[in-house]
């Protein structure tokens, strides 16, 4: 049983290039990259408490609700949430992001199953969208780039719980898989233990990166929306590795194989989509 007192003695030691997406890379402009990154120590910290093994539901609730108190001014017990604070009051930007991530969060703590598509896609509501809307306010975009952006991040967010699902399952006893999906294939939770994935299970994974497909297909104009060309090129790569992604899904168990980029992989796919996207401004 866990007896830590803030959020920083949970921390998992993960850090922003331990990621499957890159996050404010040196594509972005200097003075964008800091308030990025302010988010992103936040977010890691709350998510290393939602999905700490030895920490108790309602000791984890009690940090995330002083993180909460943080952002809001009303306490100043947590020092990520208190160095994002005052990025977000020096750069005019609304708490709204931050608060929503929590949300996601404090029903980690409690919630280990979905339902539905539609039940997943309410969590990366609150999970992934506001990370989008936040990078997007911190540039200055138009909300009007939102409905794209929150299809991305849908995507990524969907991506990383099917190749993940039996680390999910293992270590915490988490699924995101919905149920629904999971009985229509003939699925069972029991298979996320094996060694390799079901035929049933390897139907789920495909279905949920059919499923992810159609969100990026979605997405597909969102990169040449943004006026900041610095983070067009950035989301054209984040795309682009997105779509790999989905595809090694289709064909690739995530069980007993690799599914994620190595090095070299990443960077191939992030330099070709950075010249298509170069073209595309240029045109």
């Amino acid at each position: 049983m866990s007896t830590a007192t803030t959020a920083t003695a949970l921390a998992s030691g993960k850090g922003h290039k331990d990621e499957n997406f890159p996050v404010a890379s040196v594509l972005l402009k200097r003075e964008h990259r800091a308030p990025v990154m302010a988010f992103y120590h936040f977010a890691r910290a709350a998510d290393d408490v939602a999905d700490n093994a030895a920490a108790s539901a309602d000791e984890k609730l009690a940090l995330l609700a002083a993180m909460r108190a943080s952002i809001l001014g009303t306490e100043d017990s947590d020092a990520p949430s208190v160095a994002l604070r005052a990025t977000m009051e020096a750069h005019r930007l609304s708490p709204q992001h931050a608060l929503d991530l929590l949300v996601a969060f404090e029903r980690d703590c409690t919630v280990d199953r979905y339902a539905n598509w539609t039940a997943l896609l309410d969590y990366c509501r609150y999970s992934a969208m506001p990370v989008g809307r936040y990078v997007l306010d911190v540039h200055g975009e138009d909300h009007a780039t939102w409905p794209a952006s929150d299809a991305l991040c849908a995507a990524l967010q969907v991506i990383n719980h099917t190749q993940d699902c039996a680390k999910d399952f293992r270590a915490i006893g988490r699924v995101y898989l919905p149920a629904d999906v999971m009985a229509a294939h003939g699925a069972t939770v029991e298979d996320l233990s094996q060694p390799t994935a079901t035929p049933a299970l390897r139907a789920v994974i495909r279905d949920l990166a059919a499923r992810s497909g159609v969100l990026l297909a979605q997405s597909a104009g969102f990169a040449a929306a943004i006026r900041d060309r610095r983070l067009g090129i950035e989301v054209a790569i984040i795309h682009r590795l997105a779509a790999s992604l989905t595809a090694r899904l289709k064909v690739r168990d995530p069980l007993s194989e690799r599914v994620h980029h190595r090095a070299r992989e990443a960077f191939g796919l992030a330099a070709l989509a950075a010249a298509k996207q170069v073209v595309k401004g240029r045109a």
